[in-house]
């Protein structure tokens, strides 16, 4: 099952929706930035409360 997650990138501030596919669990996984082409680095937990999706970068 796919999700949409609204984000802000941590390198330039634009926000963006991506889809998040939370059937296998958790997971970390690198995704671009579509409007700065930067990598985020994304954690996907699953728990009780639902699906959380966080962005981050490497520096």
């Amino acid at each position: 099952m796919q999700d949409v997650a609204r984000l802000q990138c941590p390198w330039c501030g634009e926000r963006f929706e991506t889809l998040v596919d939370a059937s296998a669990g958790d997971a970390d996984y690198i995704e671009d930035c579509p409007v700065c082409c930067r990598p985020i680095e994304m954690h996907l937990s699953i728990d009780e409360d639902g699906t959380h999706l966080a962005a981050g970068r490497e520096d």
